[in-house]
């Protein structure tokens, strides 16, 4: 442990002098925050921001347990109705306006009140969804219960620029050498964990309720979900804009676009292809999560037992982001991410060419251990580090906007793989091993795309990051002709009085 110990040290501080070369040779002033081991390992602003993804996992897949109640209560009526389809998918669209919304509404306005606003979103949409009703009617239930989830849907992609980007800039303020870890335990893990409560509660309602009273179970499992927005709503009533936005923000400016695009444009879309795939690909790992499951329990097995296994299948989900997460502060999220997607690859093209005997009753022990191991691998690689970079990546002035389009663009990957993969699967024509193969052989080569996208187009990521970026950005604005001294400020402040970095007034800024 020393050994690693020292290398670590070693790495963090070698790190930090090619970032401040980087600086000085840019000529850039920087003004680093003091870095001590007294620094707090944890902060309310960090907690309060990044924890409100635990709904998008929670409500994302507890809809999937619901379905399987619904398909229960209410038959053919529910299988062959157009909403069975639309209650899943249609959050992601409100995910995606809900990105790219609150993505402007941060930057233009504010990350803590955009963070309410979303939380509110959350509550009241979840809590209309379990109470769907509409005269009566079955189908016209099943309708309002689709429309009320694509308001949820919007509240959770307001989580994802205002929430994840608020918790990327606070982590700033914590002992550095656990930056990348803290924000990846409130962003990615709590998704993690929010798919296993997600598969839980239902569990827990199921039992409780003796496998009956189905219209209950749907409706209470739905509900819970409204519990914790409650919660994280009074603990970001506290919560106050951080430092760096304060100092970098454009909210009292006219955004220059084309010269942010021109700046950041080719890193955008390198963040946002490698998201895309990421979310695209898993979509065709669901394959063996269904074969693990209709070889562990026979047709007509009672709730407990699905929702029992579907919780521990869900489980393997946490090992690799909590490892991954300090892993990503040895390694650096760049490396780790690459790490992540060729192990991955690896595992998947070696599940896909022993398909045949993988998937054998007999066998479903050996391929529960190495799905789980898979799904592991995809933590620890892109799904802890994507959201990280796009964070990390872009200055405070735009960086709401920069992380809500990659963001939206992964959630449009992860729709888009729901209509793709079928077309995949289908090439197998009659051999029911090559339809299954197949899609694994596309989602491995894709991890290795990713893999190159991330070791020759992204940068290093440290602990730092952030406030080396904004003064590299600041820089550059300066360079082409913008007066940088409009950062910061609300738009009725007056440039006249602008606060340096100690809170006193500095009466020589003016235009």
């Amino acid at each position: 442990m020393s050994f690693f110990k020292r290398l670590t040290v070693a790495g963090r501080q070698a790190e930090r002098e090619r970032a401040e070369n980087i600086v000085h040779e840019e000529n850039v002033d920087v003004e680093m925050p003091a870095s001590s081991e007294k620094q707090p390992l944890i902060t309310l602003p960090v907690v309060a921001c990044g924890a409100g993804l635990f709904s998008d996992g929670y409500i994302n897949n507890v809809i999937g347990s619901v379905g399987t109640i619904l398909a229960l209560e209410y038959g053919d009526l529910w299988s062959e109705s157009r909403a069975k389809n639309v209650v899943s998918a249609i959050v992601f669209a409100g995910t995606v306006v809900g990105q790219l919304f609150f993505g402007v509404l941060a930057d233009r306005w504010s990350r803590t009140n955009s963070l309410l606003i979303s939380t509110v979103i959350l509550f009241v949409f979840t809590a209309l969804a379990a109470g769907s009703y509409f005269h009566g009617s079955i189908i016209g239930m099943f309708n309002i219960l689709a429309a009320w989830r694509f308001f949820v849907g919007i509240g959770i992609g307001g989580e994802y620029p205002a929430g994840s980007v608020g918790c990327a800039e606070s982590t700033g303020e914590i002992r550095s050498g656990w930056r990348h870890f803290i924000f990846i335990l409130f962003t990615n893990s709590i998704i993690d964990f929010g798919f296993v409560i997600g598969a839980f509660v239902p569990y827990v309602v199921a039992a409780a309720c003796h496998n009956e009273h189905l219209s209950t179970q749907w409706r209470v499992s739905l509900g819970i979900g409204c519990v914790f927005p409650l919660v994280l709503f009074v603990m970001r009533l506290f919560v106050k804009e951080n430092q760096e936005f304060n100092k970098n923000s454009m909210r009292g400016a006219r955004t220059p676009y084309w010269l942010v695009l021109k700046f950041y444009g080719p890193r955008l879309v390198v963040v946002s292809l490698i998201w895309f795939i990421y979310d695209f690909l898993t979509y065709a790992f669901g394959i063996y999560s269904s074969t693990i499951l209709a070889n562990i329990f026979p047709s007509g097995s009672p709730l407990t037992t699905i929702f029992g296994w579907n919780t521990v299948i869900n489980l393997f989900y946490m090992p690799g982001s909590l490892l991954g997460a300090k892993a990503s502060d040895w390694l650096g999220p760049r490396y780790c991410l690459i790490l992540g997607v060729t192990l991955q690859a690896l595992v998947g093209f070696i599940m896909a060419g022993d398909y045949a005997n993988l998937s054998q009753p007999h066998m479903v022990g050996a391929f529960a251990t190495v799905y789980g191991i898979f799904l592991s691998l995809g933590e620890f690689g892109p799904g802890n580090n994507i959201g990280l970079l796009a964070a990390k990546t872009c200055a405070t002035g735009v960086r709401g906007q920069y992380y809500g389009i990659a963001a939206a663009i992964g959630k449009i990957g992860a729709f888009v793989g729901t209509y793709v993969y079928p077309y995949i699967e289908a090439a197998g024509g009659n051999d029911a091993n090559a339809s299954a193969q197949y899609p694994f052989y596309v989602s491995s080569s894709l991890s290795i795309l990713s893999a190159l996208l991330a070791f020759f187009l992204l940068p290093n990521v440290g602990q730092d990051t952030i406030q080396y970026e904004d003064a590299r950005f600041r820089r550059y604005l300066e360079e082409n002709g913008w007066d940088t001294t409009q950062l910061g400020l609300n738009k009725d402040a007056s440039l006249e009085h602008v606060e340096n970095g100690n809170g006193v007034a500095d009466n020589k800024a003016s235009l």
